[in-house]
């Protein structure tokens, strides 16, 4: 192999000189030995990347906020302020040891965990109550229903056979969907009928409410007292049924009983579970045969109660009524602005005492037997509104309370 040092030219002085540089910095030697020229633009490039990588790699002067923030922890760290291992970092290692602490538990309760959300994505209904709302037909049941506002064709459905309490009074009960109280006596949109004008419609419905209300729904009314707010909507021009009423609340007998018109339980015996009645029915209205407003009304309520000897036991008692009234023109009958004639009373009463006529009713606890005389009736839905009321005067059962 011939010696490289011989076979470059020498460097030397004059043109010699400048030809000699310029040829050794443009030259390369391949492997064979044989030398190539290298471009002067792509050497200049070269050296000019060189140069800014060089510049790019060599060490930077701190700025003076580094250098101020630098002293400042050196200070903090001589004067013992700054938390051990800061510059180390042992607290990162020390949460990482949590993770995977962590990491290791979860591992061990994960697939019991992952089972039972699995079980319960495939049967929700094991979970109490409905977190969900899978719609179950417990949830279907406590949902309300709507507005009454045609007679039904069929009972309600068969509920769950729960037990009342204290605490849930209509479990148990289709009730349970019904609305509460006064909030159950929805009123029809009024209209003028017969020549008879809106407003005056109006007033009979609200009339109905109010004397709906009063009868069956008023505190006072159902502990047994005077239904004073009841009265008051009655026309005194109706001297007949009012004084039979006032009579039959002196001194109730077989002939004049006030749960005609009235619901009421003696206070002595049973007092009312809570301050809900569970109310469901409709109203109609048309002109009537005296040349007023009538209007029909036919409502259930439903009353849960408790013996007041302290037991616990609760019961209920259902009450259907019926009930026509007329708000007569004084222009032209005898009557009183604003108060109603009652034309028509029927009633339905499921658990309550047969034959017991002191005015009060007397509902039967399933632990006690009945104080009443036998049932002389079929056995009857007392929640069915589709079937008419039956008025054989018979003592029939309840299916249900």
């Amino acid at each position: 192999m011939a010696d490289r040092s011989s076979e470059e030219p020498r460097s030397g002085s004059g043109e010699g000189g400048d030809s000699s540089r310029g040829s050794s910095r443009g030259s390369s030697r391949d492997p064979a030995g044989e030398s190539s020229s290298v471009p002067d633009e792509v050497w200049e490039k070269f050296v000019q990347d060189s140069e800014l990588e060089i510049r790019a790699a060599a060490p930077k002067e701190p700025s003076a906020r580094a250098r101020m923030v630098t002293e400042r922890l050196r200070q903090q760290e001589a004067r013992g302020e700054l938390p051990e291992g800061w510059r180390t970092g042992p607290a990162w290692q020390e949460r990482n040891g949590r993770a995977a602490r962590r990491r290791r538990w979860w591992a061990i309760i994960g697939l019991p965990v992952a089972i039972a959300v699995a079980v319960v994505a495939m049967k929700p209904s094991l979970l109490p109550g409905d977190p969900f709302g899978t719609g179950t037909p417990d949830a279907a049941v406590a949902s309300p229903l709507g507005e009454e506002t045609e007679a039904p064709t069929a009972p309600p459905a068969a509920a769950d056979p729960e037990t009342p309490t204290l605490d849930e009074p209509f479990a148990g009960s289709p009730a349970l969907q019904w609305a509460d109280g006064a909030a159950g006596i929805v009123l029809p949109e009024a209209k003028a009928v017969g020549g008879l004008s809106k407003d005056r419609v109006e007033r009979a419905l609200r009339l109905t409410k109010k004397l709906l209300v009063g009868a069956n729904l008023d505190p006072k009314t159902v502990g047994g007292g005077r239904p004073e707010a009841a009265l008051a909507v009655l026309d005194p021009k109706q001297p007949e049924f009012l004084d039979d009423m006032n009579r039959s609340l002196r001194a109730p007998d077989q002939d004049h009983d006030p749960l005609d018109l009235f619901s009421r339980f003696d206070p002595a015996d049973v007092r009312l579970v809570g301050d809900v009645i569970k109310t469901r029915g409709r109203m109609t209205f048309e002109k009537g045969d005296q040349e007023g407003v009538a209007v029909h009304a036919d409502y259930t309520f439903v009353y849960p109660v408790v013996r007041t000897d302290g037991s616990t036991e609760v019961t209920r008692t259902i009450v259907r009524r019926v009930l026509d009234v007329e708000l007569l023109d004084p222009a032209r009958y005898v009557s009183t602005p604003d108060r109603l004639n009652v034309l028509n009373l029927d009633r339905d009463v499921g658990n309550s005492a047969c034959e017991i006529n002191d005015g009060y009713l007397r509902p039967e606890f399933p632990s006690t037997a009945p104080t009443g005389g036998p049932a002389s009736g079929p056995t009857v839905d007392p929640y069915d509104r589709s079937r008419d009321i039956a008025d054989d005067g018979t003592c029939g059962t309840a299916s249900r309370t």
